[in-house]
């Protein structure tokens, strides 16, 4: 069972996928981008993108933050600090700059992981303790999509 932050009252609870509807319709109605909103309540893009898409919670003073720029519900703010249950689907996505970011690790994850263990042992990148930049490099070939991730390295552990 989903559960409310005890400091968040709302008549009615919204879904994350209810949550999420209402957020982009107000952000296409305001004709924002996710990176001006992110400056106006004061965090990362990807970060904010991430909370507005259902897969972190919000601390409940930026969810405050983000429905007032918006202009949305206090039934939003609620949905917003309401920790999410992370789930995917499994199938590779048709959408084809997703499927492309699966093909990267189709086709580098386990190089990456051959490098990762060299360079820091046997362990795994966190994506707890974790951060995201989305960068574009102008050229003039075609722009550049730069994406850089920085997860903590969790060593596994003997006993």
């Amino acid at each position: 069972m989903k559960t409310t932050p005890s400091s968040c009252k709302a008549d009615s609870l919204l879904t994350k996928e209810q949550m999420t509807d209402r957020i982009i319709t107000a952000k296409v109605q305001k004709q924002l981008t996710w990176t001006a909103i992110a400056e106006q309540i004061g965090v990362d893009e990807v970060w904010l993108t991430s909370a507005c898409l259902g897969m972190n919670s919000m601390k409940p003073e930026l969810a405050e933050k983000l429905c007032t720029v918006l202009e949305l519900p206090n039934e939003v703010q609620v949905a917003l600090a309401m920790f999410p249950y992370k789930q995917w689907a499994f199938d590779v996505p048709q959408d084809p700059l997703i499927y492309r970011l699966y093909e990267v690790v189709g086709v580098y994850g386990e190089t990456l992981k051959e490098i990762i263990h060299e360079k820091f042992g046997d362990g795994i990148m966190s994506a707890i303790d974790f951060s995201m930049t989305v960068g574009k490099e102008e050229n003039p070939a075609g722009d550049r999509v730069i994406i850089t991730m920085n997860g903590k390295f969790l060593p596994y552990k003997s006993w």
